[in-house]
């Protein structure tokens, strides 16, 4: 069968997060799709496969980590409408039905697609003890983003420090359910984006995930209040970088971002 590997939130090979893609007839069984996901070894996998028409979605998506199932995933959900579109599969809006109910990608001329995601509702806590250590920088405030994206998102100082950790991963693991999002206003706003963030993942087996969707979800409702705008763009600043524009709806978030195949091979096993 064809796999892909598909760089998402960029507009060049081998920028943005990479993703596997494998368009399948059916899911076969669980443990074979984590072991594909683990050869992948990239940060997610997608597994799709269409639907009767008529229903609420159009194609049944999961996606995976080297080491788990995850519930929701941005850039991997992108990579799949990007290659339903390349292959000429669909070039309509998709419909998938996931872990987090129906997600819809709609295509745009300009070869972006934008994601309708539901948006993560964020609660203040306090800085849980033992974070500011294990990030190596002190957090302004700290908020839980509810469980379908179960993530600790911290503010920091300044791009400047956000761009510079170099986290303890083993000491990040006991403080959220999947990991946490470090973010701050961009230092300059010409250059293109409003703010910046990082993603650490490592319960789920990512140490640092290049650029994550599903936290924009909680990154667009934390800076749309303080930067006074609903519509804005993220640069999450790892090695890879990439971009994600995001607006906010109330209780939908949209992602909108370019994604670039770079292998089309074929699975054996």
């Amino acid at each position: 069968m064809k796999i892909r590997i598909v760089d998402a939130f960029t507009d060049r090979p081998f920028g943005g997060n990479p993703a596997g893609v494998l368009l399948l007839d059916a899911f076969p069984a669980d443990d074979w799709l984590q072991r594909v996901a683990a050869e992948v070894n990239l940060s997610e996998t997608a597994f799709a496969h269409p639907l009767p028409t008529g229903g609420g979605a159009d194609w049944a998506l999961r996606w995976f980590t080297p080491t788990t199932e995850v519930d929701l995933c941005g850039h991997a959900t992108l990579a799949t409408a990007h290659v339903l579109r390349s292959t000429g599969t669909t070039d309509t809006a998709v419909h998938f039905t996931t872990r987090s109910g129906v997600l819809t990608s709609a295509a745009h001329d300009d070869g972006s697609h934008t994601l309708d995601f539901p948006t993560a509702p964020l609660t203040e806590v306090s800085v849980p003890a033992g974070v500011a250590e294990a990030l190596g920088a002190e957090p302004l405030a700290a908020f839980d983003t509810g469980p379908q994206v179960g993530d600790l998102l911290v503010e920091l100082a300044d791009e400047k420090t956000v761009r510079a950790l170099t986290p303890d991963l083993r000491a990040l693991v006991a403080h959220s359910k999947r990991g946490i999002i470090a973010t701050a206003v961009a230092q300059d706003p010409t250059r293109g984006y409003d703010f910046v963030s990082r993603c650490f993942f490592p319960r789920v087996g990512i140490d640092e995930d290049p650029v994550t969707g599903s936290a924009h979800t909680a990154l667009a409702p934390h800076w749309a209040p303080r930067l006074g705008r609903d519509d804005l763009t993220g640069l999450q600043a790892s090695a890879r970088s990439g971009l994600v524009r995001t607006a906010l709806r109330g209780d939908r978030t949209l992602l909108t971002g370019h994604a670039v195949t770079v292998i089309e091979g074929e699975l054996l096993a």
